[in-house]
């Protein structure tokens, strides 16, 4: 059993599917936003570009949304989601209060926190449908203002920057000033800005006396090399990156001033260029042209790993060192203090969310790299991929799954559940009728 989608924001191919599949495209609502209690209900196939419309309105949002448009609800918690809030907000499943679930075994059930389905709750972040679909969930919100007041810091080396990180994660504030948001970007070695990100409630941090605007000719990456203090509308603020899908955008050629004038700017999205890459998925023009010119084949490296911030510039170090990727993204992330919504907090070193074990109380940085390498002579596809897993696991970090995997079974199972998620399958999905998460991320099923 698979889900009918017509869309997806995985970098995974999947083997094509052998029947119809579980037709969730009801399923797309914001039932209840409540600005009072700051909780909403929303179904399991909301895009956040319609949750976030439908919560400004209400003036509040998620407290943690994730930066392309069209990744839903569910998704964010079945798979993982992140953003520049989640220094301090975490992760989306950690804003969860209850979801209503679709088992494997056919069953709805209400899983929370603490209670009957307590086990489910807490492996179904990271699970990607293997333990069921996401109905509905209930989550928390949090107030916004009008605007977003920027700041992008140079630095000059890596660990300065990540020195500079372990601060604002642990104050909340730089060079005197609050800090609400806190991502980064790699360009090389020695030019790694942080964007410090403050609500604001005026265009007095404008630079030229009005919000700016990325939604257009002009590319949100490149301003951070070109000011240092920016301003921008709350909504243009959370789809900052949606536009130019972070600076990928420019493989299409969508950054060229004549291309840029000349593409629509309701077309200027990552769904756009998602359609794009699926076409060449499937019919492999570009790839043809490259065997005809003589270029040797690529290998696909996309990819977002969390890395503990005391190992983050070592990581970056190894990886500007072997692999050609520029630039990366970087986004700090701590799990919330008091863990699981409503649960019991778990001691310092633990962790409550056993598909993704990060623990509780220790600060990451979560590395975000998405190109295409080529490769080598007496290598083949997916050694890129390999040796990145490899150094990600001796830095004791872990990756998400959304794309190529190429882990060995035991090694996978330590990794992401064991014990854990073999017993909520079972109990679960006792016939299999969902493809373990196993043979999703790795087999591609």
């Amino acid at each position: 059993m698979r889900l009918a989608k017509r869309t997806s924001n995985l970098f995974r191919p999947r083997t094509a599917a052998v029947g119809p599949g579980l037709d969730v495209s009801a399923f797309t609502r914001a039932i209840d936003v409540d600005p009072v209690t700051l909780t909403a209900r929303v179904q399991g196939m909301t895009t956040y570009e319609h949750l976030v419309e439908a919560t400004l309105a209400q003036g509040c949002v998620p407290l943690v949304v994730p930066q392309l448009r069209t990744i839903t609800l569910g998704g964010a918690v079945t798979g993982l989601g992140i953003e520049a809030a989640s220094f301090r907000n975490g992760l989306p499943h950690e804003s969860v209060l209850e979801i209503e679930i679709l088992t494997g075994d056919g069953e709805v059930v209400v899983a929370r926190p603490e209670g009957e389905h307590a086990d489910l709750f807490h492996a179904f972040p990271n699970s990607y449908g293997s333990l069921g679909y996401a109905l509905s969930l209930t989550i928390e919100l949090e107030r916004v203002h009008p605007y977003v007041a920027l700041r992008h810091v140079r630095f000059h080396d890596l660990t300065s920057a990540t020195d500079a990180i372990g601060s604002i994660m642990a104050s909340r504030a730089w060079a005197d000033e609050p800090v609400d948001f806190l991502d980064g970007v790699v360009f090389g070695r020695d030019e790694v800005y942080l964007t410090l990100g403050r609500w604001a409630d005026t265009l007095a941090d404008a630079p030229d006396g009005r919000a700016s605007d990325y939604t257009g000719q002009r590319v949100f990456y490149r301003s951070l090399r070109e000011r240092e203090r920016d301003l921008l509308t709350i909504r243009d603020y959370l789809w900052r990156w949606d536009t130019d899908w972070f600076w990928c955008s420019r493989a299409f050629g969508a950054q060229q001033p004549i291309v840029r004038r000349l593409w629509p700017k309701s077309k200027l999205r990552s769904d756009v260029y998602w359609k794009i890459v699926a076409f060449e998925n499937r019919h492999r023009v570009v790839a043809r042209i490259d065997e005809r010119r003589g270029n040797p084949p690529r290998e696909r490296v996309v990819q977002d790993v969390e890395i503990p911030l005391d190992r983050t510039a070592a990581f970056l170090d190894w990886f500007l060192r072997e692999v050609p990727i520029e630039p990366l993204w970087l986004c700090p992330v701590q799990l919330r203090a008091d863990g699981a919504r409503g649960g019991t907090a778990p001691g310092q070193g633990s962790s409550p969310w056993p598909l993704y074990p990060m623990d509780v109380g220790q600060p990451y940085v979560n590395v975000g790299f998405w190109s295409t390498v080529p490769i080598r002579p007496g290598h083949v596809d997916g050694d890129t991929n390999r040796v990145i897993e490899d150094e990600v696991t001796a830095l004791g970090g872990h990756k998400s799954l959304y794309s190529d995997a190429y882990y060995d079974e035991e090694t996978f199972e330590q990794l992401y559940g064991g014990s854990d998620y073999s017993l909520a399958k079972k109990k679960y999905d006792p016939r299999g009728r969902l493809p373990s998460l196993y043979d999703k991320a790795v087999h591609k099923r």
